[in-house]
């Protein structure tokens, strides 16, 4: 039999598992016996299924006339299979096989594996969790490990005393047994392997919230009730909002929140138990920031959304997880939109969407969706291009189609694939249907190739596309570009550009002027002719904030590239002095700080910066007004936290200490207020940083001090800092504490030592889907030496699951020193 060494064959598949699952928490072993009803499709006698780090002690098969046969088990470690050999072919019909096996509950944070945490006494306590996506669930039972070889499960899990246990479904009944108790857990609907959950510890779990009909809990570690209300109100709203969204039921029984002290990814939206890091889920509404009360909104969203789109409808193979995770990231920005319209969510999703254009304006990007072959491929497929370029993307599409008629394609596809699998054409199928639009035609350009587009627009109305890059190379890609235009009196237009070059429907002038991408909700960029942009910049006023953000943000990226030249920048930053959108500042301080570091003498350009950031924050103050916008309320710690980094403000460092230590900012400004503090830390500073981070009253805090220990102005502190993420600091947070030391201003170059000596152990500590990221921070690292030095060593020292990711980075220093070498002359003369 031939072997495709990442897909099983097909000659049996499954229906229906039942698992048996009891694990030991002092040893951190487990036990199990798994069943499952398969189709024997022909003749066979051997069966080929996934299994890896578990020892299978025993298989059997009964087939569809009646006899049973042991089987020989054969167990390869590499392809990450059992095979299971026959005396005789089984007949072909539906059969059951069963096997036995054990397994260790490892600490890697994949597969079935252990969260620690120390309760109220001291003790150290275990909680035996899952995480199966993409391919771990063979880590915790033998099984057809592929999400088109659906089937439903039944799972009984043995509880030790005390504990408690859950899974994807509500307790069908408890059976007692020695030093605990077996919990029989309802049948799961036909789903695929990565979804199953099974949770073993010393969790508790609130009340259940009735929300039309399905039970809704957060569970946790004892001691963190109090955490859980504002994760219990917005999963309710999702789950009614997006149940009218899709118009069909919520597709499971019952819903489980779970907090856990280590997790690798945000959460995983395991149907009816979705497991979340405590930092995006539990918090304390009387103490959390604005932007804390998002990230958990954002994240219990997007993983409810799943429910209906990834779970009930999943792609065929991991090529289409943008299918799951862009759609999600949409549906979560929709549905905190809905949650609290005050926060504007939408506008505040352009950040994330600029993070996308950032690493999609790169030659080594890749198309949103591209081929997977092995678990690494899928493993990279979890980035901002899947997440964030897939929702703006369909973000812009639901704009050019009309919102009404995008969800009614939305619809048609959900219903009509329930319960089974697609690819993304199958999308595109029931938005034509819907619309009568050309989507496919649309939607190819933009996800079967990497890159976008520059738009640019000349006085004539003459429009023409080309690929941007932030590196010059020759491109002869086109997008089929969906542009909205409009001009400031009021007439718009609606145009899908095609070919090259088109010409827009609308006259303009320099005192009515036309906004191209219109909105702001194409993902590509404009480039104006200088009498259009001019006349633009003597107009913000009359930009929507996404416009205006879109101006400050293209114009940056031409700076990068090299089009433009960075004094166009800062004369267009220098005539914000009436913006008050902090997404539009949070546009211009991104660039500001990179020119902030690109000086040679940073007080002449902090000087600069003062003075411009401090009068739009003069009138704002440290207080928050009565009845003040939500808006201003972030504005101002954005105010704070660029004037008391890259404008080196000392009343705002002075100010910043004596409110950190009076107690009196309010949520919006402590991570600001703890930035600032950081950033001229002393000795006494960083130990008490230490001192928070061991008893943070909430998930909140403890990461608010923890990310921003490697921002201390001191090698010798920056080193301890990296020592600690080989042991005192949660795995799951190693890789942004790295990423962070290696962007540290003055000790960079010191933490990139530290992790070429430490390579190893910093590999054998932090999970794999994390090892990429912890990388980001060395972009800043421009130096020639140290082009060299990274290229080399991350040459010499791969990372298989995180190849585009380190070829990006690498890509993103060059730019970065490109920019340094041609906008540093520049900047010595205007700051001298």
């Amino acid at each position: 039999m031939a072997i495709d060494p990442y897909r099983l064959p097909t000659t049996v598949t499954p229906v229906h598992y039942e698992l048996s699952i009891a694990p030991d928490l002092g040893s951190c072993r487990f036990e199990g016996t798994t069943t499952i009803t398969v189709t024997v499709n022909e003749p066979v006698s051997e069966i080929v299924l996934n299994a890896a780090e578990i020892d299978v002690h025993t298989a059997a098969a009964t087939d569809a006339s009646g006899r049973r046969q042991e089987a020989s088990v054969s167990l390869d470690e590499d392809l990450e299979r059992a095979t299971l050999v026959f005396a005789s072919p089984l007949a072909p019909g539906e059969g059951n096989l069963t096997l036995t096996y054990t397994g260790y509950i490892n600490d890697r944070l994949r597969g079935f594996y252990r969260s620690t945490y120390t309760d109220a006494e001291g003790n150290e306590r275990v909680i035996a969790t899952t995480q199966f996506e993409s391919a771990d669930a063979r880590r915790a039972f033998p099984c057809w490990d592929e999400p088109s070889l659906k089937a439903t499960f039944r799972v009984s899990l043995f509880v030790p005393e005390g504990l408690t246990g859950l899974s994807n479904t509500a307790v069908a009944q408890e059976r007692p047994a020695d030093g605990g108790r077996w919990v029989d857990f309802e049948t799961t609907m036909k789903m695929s392997t990565y979804l199953v959950a099974f949770i073993v510890g010393p969790l508790v779990t609130t009340d259940p919230v009735d929300v039309d009909g399905v039970p809704l809990r957060v569970a946790c570690v004892p001691g963190r009730e109090d955490l859980t209300s504002f994760a219990l109100e917005i999963g309710a709203h999702a789950l009614r909002f997006l149940a009218d969204y899709f118009a069909i039921p919520y597709p499971a029984g019952k819903l489980d929140l779970v907090a856990l002290p280590d997790f690798a990814f945000g959460a995983m939206e395991n149907l009816g138990c979705v497991t979340f890091r405590e930092t995006a889920l539990l918090l304390d509404p009387a103490s959390a920031s604005r932007l804390e009360f998002e990230r958990v909104a954002d994240v219990v969203s997007h993983e409810i959304a799943h429910m209906w789109f990834g779970d009930l409808v999943t792609m065929k193979w991991w090529n289409g997880i943008w299918l799951n995770e862009a759609f999600a990231t949409f549906m979560e920005v929709a549905t905190v939109d809905s949650f609290r319209p005050e926060w504007e969510r939408w506008v505040s999703f352009s950040t994330e969407r600029g993070a996308a254009m950032l690493t999609d304006g790169l030659g080594s990007t890749r198309p949103i969706e591209y081929e997977v072959v092995s678990p690494d491929d899928a493993e990279g497929m979890f980035d901002v291009l899947t997440y964030q370029k897939g929702g703006a993307v369909l973000r812009m599409l639901e704009t050019y189609l009309g919102a009404e008629r995008f969800r009614e394609g939305i619809r048609l596809y959900l219903d009509r694939h329930r319960y089974g699998n697609t690819e993304t054409t199958d999308l595109w199928d029931a938005l034509e249907e819907a619309t009568g639009e050309p989507v496919r035609a649309i939607m190819d350009s933009w996800i079967f190739q990497g890159g976008y587009p520059v738009v640019s627009v000349a006085a004539s109305g003459a429009l023409s596309q080309a690929r941007f890059r932030y590196l010059p190379a020759a491109s002869e890609q086109l997008w089929q570009v969906p542009v909205l235009a409009r001009r400031l009196s009021g007439e718009g237009a609606r145009l899908l550009l095609t070919d090259g070059a088109a010409t827009l429907p609308l006259a303009a002038s320099a005192d009515d002027p036309v906004v191209v991408n219109a909105g702001g909700w194409g993902f590509f960029r404009t480039r104006y002719e200088t009498p259009l942009f001019n006349a633009l910049i003597g107009r913000l006023g009359s930009l929507d904030a996404l416009e205006r953000f879109n101006l400050v943000g293209d114009t940056w990226a031409s700076v990068l590239a090299g089009v433009e030249g960075v004094g166009e920048f800062l004369d267009l930053v220098g005539k914000l002095g009436d913006e008050r959108d902090p997404n539009v500042w949070e546009a211009a301080i991104d660039g500001l700080g990179t020119c902030y570091r690109s000086v040679a003498a940073t007080a002449p350009f902090a000087g600069w910066v003062r003075g411009l950031l401090g009068g739009v924050f003069g009138p704002l103050g440290w207080e928050p007004a009565p009845g003040e916008s939500e808006g201003l309320a972030r504005l101002r710690g954005v105010l704070i936290q660029a004037l008391g980094t890259t404008g080196e403000d000392p009343s705002v460092w002075s100010t910043a200490r004596r409110m950190h230590a009076d107690g009196t900012a309010s949520p919006d400004l402590l991570s600001p207020i703890v930035t600032v503090i950081a950033w001229t830390g002393s000795p006494d500073e960083y130990e008490m940083f230490w001192d928070r981070i061991r008893n943070a009253p909430t998930p909140q805090d403890e990461v608010r001090y923890l990310y921003r220990l490697p921002m201390f102005p001191s090698e010798e502190l920056l080193l301890r800092t990296l020592d600690a993420t080989l042991d005192e600091i949660r795995a799951q947070n190693g890789a942004f504490t790295i990423a962070a030391a290696l962007a540290n201003r003055v000790g960079g170059k010191a933490a990139w030592a530290w992790l070429t000596e430490h390579w190893e152990d910093v590999l054998k500590r932090l999970p794999e889907n994390s090892r990429g990221r912890m990388l980001d921070g060395m972009v800043r690292l421009t130096d020639p030496d140290m082009l060299e030095a990274t290229a080399a060593f991350l040459a010499d020292h791969p990372l298989p699951n995180a190849r585009l990711q380190v070829a990006q980075l690498l890509e993103r220093q060059r730019v970065n020193a490109s920019f340094v070498q041609a906008a540093g002359p520049v900047l010595r003369a205007r700051f001298p």
